[in-house]
C-alpha cells in the first residue's frame, strides 16, 4: 500500500534526527583534529556539497535570483548573516563538547531548546503562552539550576547550544527562501571566513588536512554531507507532518546523544545529573502534551502559539 504524505513525512524527520542523534560518533573520529579546523571543514564542504544539490536539482537559477534579493532587501540580508553566525558558534560548540568529553550535557542543550524557543517567543514576538507552557519552563529552570549548583558552575554548554540554535531558528522565521537554497546562502556567508582559516593554518603548518593520511581527510571532506543531508530529509519531513509531531520526533537526537555519551563513551552520569534530567524531560513532556488536544485547554489561553524553531 502506498505511504501517505504523513507517513513519509515521519520517516523523513525521523531519518533526520536519527543522524543527529549519531553524528557525535562522526565527530569523536575526528576527535584529533582541533575543532575549530572541524567547523571550517564542515562550512566549506557543506558549501560545495550544497552548490552540487542545487545544480542538480535545477535551483541554481533560484539560488542567484534570491541572492539578487537580498541585495535589495537588509532586513533579510541582516538575518541570513546573523543566522550563519549563529549556526557557526552552535556547530563549534557541538563539535568541541562532543570531543571533549561533554556529550550528556550537549544532549541536555538540545533537550532544552524548545523550552528556549519558548521563552524567546514570549520576549521578542510577544507570543501568549498556556499555563502548561509556563509550568514547562519552570520545571526545565529548575533542572538548569540543580545541575548548575551540584556542579558549582552554570551548564553553559548546554545553555549556549540551546540558546545559539534558538535564536538561530528566530533569525530564519525573518529569511522565506526555499530549504536547499537557504543552508547554501547560509554557508555561503561563512565559507569566506573558513576557507581565511584553512589557509592561515596551511601557511602555519598546522593543518590536519592533506597532512594526518587519508581517513582524516576524506572524513573532513565528509563533514559537508554529514551536515547537509541531516538538514535536508528534515526539511522535506517537516512540510508533510503537524508541528506537534515534530516535537515529539525532535528528541530522538538528544536521546541517542545522551545514550551515547553514557553507554558507548562512558561519561559519567551522576544521580544529580539523572535529577536534573527528570525534571526536563518532565517539563518536556508537558510541553509536548501541550502541543496536542490530550491536555484540556485553558480559559485564559490567549492565542495558539505559531509554532517553534527546531
Amino acid at each position: 500500500m502506498k505511504k501517505t504524505e504523513t507517513q513519509k513525512g515521519v520517516i523523513h524527520a525521523g531519518f533526520s534526527y536519527l543522524l543527529w542523534g549519531l553524528l557525535p560518533i562522526y565527530w569523536k573520529l575526528l576527535d584529533h583534529v582541533n575543532a575549530k579546523e572541524i567547523l571550517a571543514s564542515r562550512v566549506v564542504w557543506s558549501f560545495i556539497f550544497m552548490v552540487v544539490v542545487l545544480l542538480l536539482t535545477k535551483k541554481w537559477g533560484l539560488f542567484l535570483s534570491t541572492i539578487k534579493g537580498f541585495a535589495k532587501n537588509k532586513k533579510q540580508m541582516g538575518a541570513l548573516t546573523i543566522a550563519s553566525l549563529l549556526i557557526s558558534v552552535n556547530w563549534f560548540i557541538y563539535i568541541w563538547a562532543v570531543n571533549s568529553g561533554h556529550m550528556i550535557e550537549a544532549s541536555l542543550g538540545y533537550y532544552i531548546n524548545p523550552l528556549i524557543s519558548i521563552l524567546l517567543g514570549m520576549i521578542v514576538l510577544k507570543e501568549k503562552l498556556t499555563v502548561y507552557q509556563y509550568v514547562s519552563f519552570v520545571l526545565a529552570a529548575i533542572g538548569v539550576l540543580i545541575i548548575s549548583i551540584s556542579h558549582g558552575q552554570f551548564p553553559w554548554i548546554a545553555i549556549v547550544l540551546a540558546l545559539s540554535f534558538g535564536l538561530y531558528g528566530l533569525a530564519k522565521k525573518l529569511i522565506n527562501v526555499d530549504s536547499e537554497v537557504g543552508l547554501t546562502l547560509e554557508t555561503l556567508v561563512i565559507t569566506p571566513i573558513a576557507v581565511i582559516y584553512i589557509g592561515f593554518l596551511f601557511i602555519s603548518g598546522t593543518n590536519d588536512f592533506l597532512n594526518a593520511g587519508i581517513p582524516t581527510d576524506l572524513l573532513l571532506m565528509g563533514a559537508g554531507v554529514a551536515t547537509a543531508v541531516p538538514l535536508l530529509y528534515f526539511a522535506k519531513g517537516a512540510q508533510k507532518i503537524p508541528l506537534s509531531l515534530l516535537g515529539f520526533l525532535q528528541y530522538i537526537a538528544p536521546t541517542l546523544t545522551l545514550l551515547l555519551g553514557v553507554f558507548v563513551y562512558h561519561e559519567h552520569f551522576s544521580k544529580i545529573q539523572l535529577l536534573s534530567f527528570i525534571f526536563i524531560w518532565s517539563a518536556l513532556t508537558i510541553y509536548s502534551l501541550s502541543k496536542t488536544k490530550l491536555l484540556p485547554s485553558q480559559s485564559f489561553h490567549l492565542r495558539k502559539e505559531k509554532g517553534t524553531s527546531i
